[in-house]
């Protein structure tokens, strides 16, 4: 990592040319752990359905525990932090994470699986807003390229998850999840690393947001606010698709197209993947071209193809959710960095609020969805959700907010 720089003299966060790229790379492989184990839960949803007897409705609200969990903590957790940055919580964080992972190889019982959920929520919640402040401190003025890295990483990391489920803990059963907690361990040790840096550059982070609070009161109130609900809106189109996808895609191709367990996961991997490619994408180009061009080809873009899938065969439906995976998937770096020049001096809070009410989302519509599916069925829950990238729309009430 980058020797500390003197927070009299400069601030590593100005330019291009001092982009933290080692720590942007660690902060990114500890959001490849640590998303690598939150991906076990719903990757063991067709285990748990089996051995515990789990409903629709059951696999949705142990999915809305570990969610709602994350997104009520992730807003004070950033709140906090911005009023006094806490570098060695991550680390604390991953610990959670490691101690969820391993009550949910011994639970037996559904409210033990929901226990286990809330640790591991209660993990996210300390890591990524905090995170999201490192990858900020340490981007350079590259903004929408340090939240590409750092989320590709936790995309990289729901991507393997279900790889890792079906090659690992599908034929060895729940306890093998315990095997896990040597990834947990090694990404306590690497933000630890990032800890140490981060106590270095607290003083210059200090200043840039004291700056940043006071240099741009350009737009008025009424549009910001409005700006942030518009904001909301496209997170909960991108978070509700998204969420029908990794908790729900395998029980459709199982359904639709009679896939085994392991062959729906290595399908569900391939759109994770293309999910990560998709965020390594989208950053940097928002920093080229505006995260509001971004942000309008990322949601709104994705309509015709969501229309599409739940009549499509096969190898068309593979085809699409990479394209789908790709295009959606670009919207969030824009969204978070977009927020972040709307609010300036709040990189915490705005972080923790955005991943707060992403998880939130999540969980919410991950019930929603279950119950769809219980009632209706699973075809019916991606017939419901094509129309759902029609929210994208609501961009064009969005104002120009980018920096220099």
């Amino acid at each position: 990592m980058q020797r500390p720089a003197d927070p009299k003299t400069s601030s590593p966060v100005r330019t291009a040319g001092q982009t933290a790229f080692a720590v942007l790379l660690a902060i990114s492989f500890s959001h490849l752990l640590n998303d690598t184990i939150q991906a076990l839960i719903p990757s063991l949803y067709p285990l748990f359905k089996t051995n515990l007897n789990l409903s629709y409705t059951q696999l949705g609200l142990i999915t809305l525990t570990f969610q709602c969990t994350a997104s009520l903590l992730q807003p004070l957790v950033g709140w906090l932090t911005d009023r006094k940055p806490r570098p060695f919580s991550l680390a604390a964080g991953m610990g959670l994470t490691l101690t969820g992972l391993l009550a949910l190889s011994l639970a037996e019982r559904f409210h033990w699986v929901l226990v286990a959920a809330a640790l591991v929520g209660m993990g996210s919640a300390i890591f990524h807003p905090e995170a999201s402040r490192v990858a900020h401190l340490a981007s350079g003025g590259q903004r929408g390229l340090a939240q590409s890295l750092f989320q590709v990483g936790g995309n990289a990391g729901s991507a393997f998850g279900p790889l890792l489920a079906a090659v690992v803990v599908v034929p060895r059963g729940q306890g093998a999840v315990a095997w896990f907690s040597v990834v947990a361990g090694l990404g306590m040790l690497v933000l630890y690393r990032v800890g140490v840096w981060l106590s270095h550059h607290l003083i210059a982070a200090r200043r840039e947001a004291r700056t940043k609070a006071t240099a741009r009161r350009t737009l008025p109130r009424a549009t910001v606010i409005r700006a942030l609900l518009v904001l909301v809106a496209l997170t909960f189109s991108k978070y509700v698709y998204l969420v029908s996808m990794t908790n729900y895609f395998t029980f459709y191709l199982m359904e639709r197209f009679h896939l085994s367990v392991r062959q729906s996961q290595l399908h569900l991997f391939i759109f994770l993947f293309a999910v990560a490619a998709g965020t390594i994408i989208g950053g940097p180009v928002g920093d080229r071209i505006g995260r509001k061009r971004v942000i309008w080809a990322s949601i709104l873009g994705v309509a015709p193809f969501s229309l599409w899938l739940p009549h499509a065969g096969l190898l068309t439906t593979t085809v699409l959710t990479i394209v789908i995976g790709v295009v959606l998937a670009s919207a969030f770096s824009a969204i978070l960095v977009y927020a972040q020049e709307l609010v300036p001096g709040k990189v915490g809070l705005i972080a923790g609020l955005f991943f707060g009410l992403a998880f939130g989302i999540a969980g919410v519509g991950a019930a929603v969805l279950g119950k769809l599916a219980d009632h209706a069925g699973i075809e019916t829950v991606y017939r419901f959700c094509a129309y759902l990238p029609l929210i994208g729309l609501l961009t064009a009430l969005l104002p120009e907010v980018e920096e220099g």
